[in-house]
Parts: C-alpha cells; structure tokens; sequence
C-alpha cells in the first residue's frame, strides 16, 4: 500500500475543499486594493495617485479612468526601461531581480520583470494545480511518483546585475527545497543551456526515474520523449516510464498532438492544460469534466476583460483607449474578450496579448481563443486561432492525416487576397493540396459567418501548401530558440510570411 501517496492524497483533497475560493469577484476586487496599496509609492503608483484611487468607493472604476490600456512598447517606453535599466521603485517596489525574455507574438523580443512576488504566485498557481487533481480520481501511488518539468534552461543569463531567461527557466530555478526530491531531471541537467544537449543528458538517465506527471509545450515534449524513446530503443515512452500518468499543457493548446502523443505513448493518460504566460499565472483547469481553464483570482493578478470587436481595437492591434471594460461579473460566457491584466510584477491595465471566452462564469472557467494579433481579419474574415484549430481537427477526420503545426498569412497578388496556409503533417499520408484547400474553406464558411461573406467579396480563394512537422521546428531552431516557451505563430503579418516562405524554398 502506498501509505505516504495516500497521506498526499488526503491532504490534496481536504485542501481542495477548504481552500477553493468560489467568490470570485470578491476576489478580484481585494486583489485589485492590494496592488494598490503595494504600489502607491512607486513612480508609476504616484503619478497615477493610487491613494486617491483606494478612497473611492469602488477603486475598480477609479483605476479603470485614471490608468490608461498599456501594450508591452507603451509599457517598456515609458516605464519599463529604467527597471531593465536597475532603477528601483518604478512600477513595483524595489528592485527586479528576474527578467523573463520572450521572443513574443506582439511584439519583437520582451523583457517582462519577474519580481519576488510574482515568484511566489506562480508557486501558488502550481499548489492550485496540485490541488486541483483531487478532481481527477489519481491512485495514491502518483502521489509517491516523480515530476518532470522540462521548459528552458534554468542556466540564467546575468545582464547588467539582473538575471534573464524563459518563465519556465526562471520558475524551475526557483523551486522550493521540499519540491527537489522528486523534482526532474534536477538542477545539474536543467542548467545545460544547449537544448539538444539538455535532451542527451535528460535520455541517459530517464530509465533511473519512476515519472508519473510532465509539464511543459506539447511540441517540445513530444520530441523530448521521441528521443527518450530512441535513445534506450523501445516503442512507447511507458516503456521507460510506466507510471506517467499526468500530463500538464501550456502554450498553445494541446487538441492539435493528441493523436501524436497516443503514438508514443502505450497507455492513455490524463491532461490538465495551463495558462502560464511570461507575465504570470493565470489559469489552471481544475475539473475532469471540461478542458477550459479557471482563471486563478487570488493570487496577483488582476483581470478586466474588453469585447473583441473591430470597434474597440485600433489599426494596431491594441484596445482604444475610451473603450470601458468589464469586470469579471459583467462578463458573458461564449463572448471574445480581449484579457487586460494587472499584477505583483508591475504589469499595470496590460494587454497580454490573448483574446479568451468564459465557458462557465460561475467557476470564472475561460478558453484561450486567440491571440489579438493573430485574428486573421485582413478582408474581415474575423477567423479565430481556435477556429482554425477545429478546422485542423476536421481535415484530419478527412483525410486521416496529422496536422499538428500549421501558419496562415492575407497574401495580396495582383490587387486580390487570399489566404495562404502552411500545413506541417506527420507520417507518410498523401495529400492532394487543392482538395485540401476546397475543404478546409468548406468548413471555414460553413462555421464562420464573417469568413463566408469574406469568401463572398475581398477575399479571392485558398492555397495551400503541406509540408513536414518538422520544418516548423527547423524554423524555430533557426530563428528563435529550441525548446521552452517558444511556438510557431500561427498567423503571420505578410512580411513575416515572406520570409517564411524564402525558409521553406531552401529546405
């Protein structure tokens, strides 16, 4: 019997049920004083006179007049810079150790702080994760079971008396003592800066560990446990470890690998998604019965949320500045919203990024619709990245193929546009492009009003090209960074696409 797994287990399932905060206003509207209160004295916290806001009756329509819509340029221009820069006091007190550096989908390359505070509430955001399997109906054995956490590099890089690197590099560098024991591949392999390396190393001793939960991008751990499989030579990744059990998402969503994890994997396993963003914690599923995830809305971060409408967004991508938001009691479930973000790190009314859709309000449980850049909406197709997803999920039923990894891009050729889609494929199907491109715009206009008109005036037709998965791994590795938070964007601005497409003619 596995008497400590049980011991875990029971305590997992009395937290569950005592600390589960249902209140989730409430919630948010302490959060919101609390980070006031923490920055009234910081330069930002003085020039937007966060006293005078906690004073007024209801402190959330105060800050929502007075504190303008920040995107990460508006933010790092005015104030950010000079907290990258070593001043103190700024936009948080004291001064930030941690910057975690994204190569981003909004912007060209971000340095977000990371301050101490916002450590611990990613230390929360997981305790709400280990809390939250009480749902899940686990065997007390996984609780005795190891954790493999593989992101970025835990090997910071010191920049001007600051440290840099990935969210998850940052966060497995700061792990509680008490975690370490079953925390893998452990501080010596995390360290190893090179991914390719960082894998080698973590395959030699993948036999020597009784893993039963892996965290990380769904891309990157799916090679990882392709190579583990190589490298000791057997079919499944349960053969190595027959006790993987849990597998926790983040990133982008997991709908896309499913069947390719079912292939190297020989026994099924459960999958709890995440939303862990440079920028913080925010959500976590916490029920069996749904994969949509509960927003976290005590711990650090708070949320206000704008309809995602063309009449609200500017020609940049970014929310007018008149447009008045709404707070988590105002929200609508199956609405996009674009998700605005204030947190511990002295991120203040900030655009993420994400556009999201509550599914149950009650429990504040959201999807991840897209990205605010990443709107295909160029002739007002209005296409979301979750539509897209579900038209991927379609052509696989079709044409019994792996589509895992795709990009699309508005392309005008002689005054007219199409939309021109990249498809990275698994295994050794046979694709015919242009039925491939009569169907996925099939089921484009048949789910999609705003694309069926679109299809009906500006927007010319579809193509399509199909290429291997792995191209779109060889453009990460080449362009950006192998491994960690980084991803393929799935809607590329025209330029960028060029670019894409001169990559592609050379493999």
């Amino acid at each position: 019997m596995a008497l400590i797994g049980e011991i875990i287990k029971k305590a997992v399932e009395t937290a569950d049920r005592i600390f589960t905060n249902s209140d989730h206003a409430d919630a948010q509207k302490e959060v919101l004083k609390e980070l006031l209160s923490e920055a009234k004295d910081t330069s930002f916290g003085l020039y937007y006179e966060f006293k005078k806001l906690l004073e007024n009756d209801d402190p959330r329509i105060a800050f929502s007049e007075k504190v303008p819509y920040h995107s990460y340029d508006q933010l790092r221009e005015r104030w950010w810079q000079r907290v990258i820069d070593g001043a103190s006091d700024i936009t948080w007190p004291g001064r930030v150790e941690y910057f975690a550096v994204s190569s981003g989908t909004t912007s060209s390359k971000k340095h977000i702080p990371v301050t101490d505070e916002m450590i611990k509430a990613i230390r929360k955001g997981g305790l709400q994760q280990i809390k939250a399997l009480a749902d899940f109906d686990l065997p007390a054995e996984f609780f005795e079971k190891e954790i493999l956490m593989f992101g970025s590099s835990t090997n910071l890089k010191e920049v001007n008396g600051h440290f840099e690197g990935e969210i998850s590099g940052i966060s497995a560098s700061q792990i509680p003592f008490w975690f370490e024991g079953v925390y893998r591949p452990g501080k010596e392999i995390s360290s190893i800066h090179d991914w390719d390396e960082r894998v080698e190393a973590l395959a030699k001793e993948a036999h020597n560990w009784d893993i039963g939960g892996i965290s990380g991008i769904p891309s990157w751990i799916e090679l990882m446990m392709k190579k583990v499989i190589e490298y000791h030579g057997v079919d499944t990744i349960h053969d190595i470890w027959p006790n993987f059990q849990v597998y926790t998402s983040g990133g982008v969503a997991f709908e896309p690998y499913r069947k390719s994890f079912e292939k190297i994997t020989g026994k099924p396993i459960i999958v709890i998604d995440t939303y862990l963003a440079s920028e913080g914690y925010v959500a976590t599923q916490i029920r069996k019965e749904t994969d949509a995830m509960a927003l976290i809305t005590d711990n650090g971060i708070y949320f206000e949320f704008v309809p995602f409408t063309p009449g609200n967004m500017d020609e940049n991508g970014s929310v007018k500045q008149d447009v008045k938001p709404l707070t988590i009691e105002q929200v609508e479930e199956g609405v996009d919203y674009v998700l605005i973000i204030s947190t511990v790190s002295g991120a203040w009314r900030y655009m993420i990024g994400d556009t999201i859709a509550f599914t149950d309000k009650s429990r504040a449980e959201i999807k991840i619709t897209g990205r605010t850049k990443h709107f295909l909406n160029v002739v007002g197709s209005h296409l979301s990245v979750i539509q897209m997803n579900k038209a991927m999920e379609d052509l696989d039923e079709e044409f019994g193929c792996d589509i895992k990894e795709f990009t699309v891009s508005a392309v005008e050729e002689d005054g007219d546009y199409y939309h021109s889609w990249y498809l990275g494929h698994s295994g050794d199907c046979a694709f015919d492009e242009e039925k491939v491109a009569q169907k996925l715009d099939g089921i484009l206009q048949e789910n999609n009003k705003n694309y069926r008109v679109a299809r009906s005036k500006a927007l010319k037709g579809v193509k399509v090209k199909i290429v291997p998965d792995a191209y779109f791994q060889k453009w990460t590795e080449e362009t950006k960074q192998k491994g960690g938070q980084v991803k393929v964007p799935r809607v590329m601005k025209e330029k960028d696409f060029k670019e894409w497409e001169e990559f592609i003619e050379k493999l």
